[in-house]
């Protein structure tokens, strides 16, 4: 090792104890993020500003290794998708933990402050979610089908809140509604303009957040004439969600386009025929301070690379269909396609 690193590494030990009383501190609040209840979600929110990879015992943006916390929604993909990036990292030597957080509404400030700093996202929807938050519920739309667009759109109103995001993929899901076979039938539904033609009053299940969604309950109602009476929260895809439409207690649910299942309930997808949702393209985002490495973007872009949407139907299917965990879904398509080490 030359003096010049053996000076660097002094350097860089001197940092961490400096820094080790902030670190116990920010740990203690990120602990409130595991903690599952909302309240103490936002007291950890609230608690803590973030740490950078320094902070966690790395070098930061000098290549060094540090932990690396994934954020993860409550859905089957996106589980398995933070489980994917988590061991590309782990193959690269950072320390990954997963946190699931449910949903957008959670997860997204937790980003921005740098208690979680990397997330699979969805182009569309999060171009739209960070343009609400910034101009209101009745902002213009900046999402488009148009991906390169989007995606300089999303880098607009990512990169002042401290976010990085990185290219988009070929990989793409969408949010997509369905309802029984026999309901379809019953009123000759094909599209989603059908469903608002045949008048039904529908209770949706879905996430809570549906609610205020431009994408779910709002569009449903303004772009389709649906009347959505009510919002059963089960969740987005869920096989609760889907069984409650099964079992006729919803009729209709939201989900994906990448959803596997959609046969074992005897649902149907509805076509968007008025385009009412983007094209989701799945690409990562980071918090630009805790997580700006260079090593970490080009990890997570080996991902981005191979991915496909055929990929992430087939990876919704082994975790939902075939019941396997997450966790072993996502070694096993990383060892596929040669990206770490069986």
């Amino acid at each position: 090792m030359s003096s010049t690193a053996r000076t660097a590494r002094t350097a860089r030990t001197a940092r961490t104890a400096r820094t080790a009383r902030t670190a116990r501190t920010a740990r203690t609040a990120r602990t409130a993020l595991a903690a599952g209840t909302v309240v103490a979600l936002a007291a950890g929110l609230a608690a803590c500003g973030g740490q950078s990879l320094e902070e966690k015992g790395g070098q930061g943006k000098g290549g060094g290794k540090g932990e690396i916390v994934i954020g993860s929604a409550g859905f089957t993909e996106s589980k398995v998708l933070a489980e994917i990036y988590s061991r590309v990292l782990a193959d690269a030597g950072y320390r990954p933990r997963v946190q699931t957080l449910t949903n957008r509404e959670l997860y997204e400030p937790a980003l921005e402050k740098g208690q979680i700093d990397v997330v699979p996202e969805y182009a569309s929807t999060l171009a739209e979610f960070l343009n609400a938050k910034k101009n209101g519920a009745k902002a213009k739309p900046v999402a488009s089908s148009d991906i390169g667009t989007t995606v300089a759109e999303l880098k607009k109103l990512a990169e002042p809140r401290g976010l990085k995001v990185l290219p988009a993929g070929a990989a793409t899901d969408q949010n997509a509604f369905a309802v029984t076979k026999e309901f379809a039938a019953q009123h000759t539904l094909k599209t989603l303009s059908d469903l608002g033609r045949s008048q039904q009053k529908i209770k949706l299940a879905a996430g809570e957040e549906c609610e205020t969604r431009v994408f779910c309950k709002p569009g449903l109602e303004k772009t389709y004439g649906i009347t959505v009476e009510g919002i059963d929260p089960k969740g987005v895809g869920t096989p609760q969600a889907k069984q409650a439409v099964k079992d006729g207690t919803d009729q209709l649910v939201l989900t994906t386009t990448t959803d596997a299942t959609l046969d074992n309930f005897g649902l149907v997808l509805l076509q968007d025929d008025k385009k009412l949702q983007n094209a989701d393209n799945v690409l990562p985002v980071l918090n630009a301070k805790s997580a700006g490495d260079k090593e970490i973007e080009t990890a997570l872009n080996k991902i981005t690379n191979v991915l496909t949407t055929e990929d992430l139907i087939n990876l919704n299917r082994k975790v939902d269909a075939e019941r396997l965990k997450p966790a072993d879904v996502a070694q096993a398509y990383l060892e596929s396609k040669g990206l770490v080490k069986k």
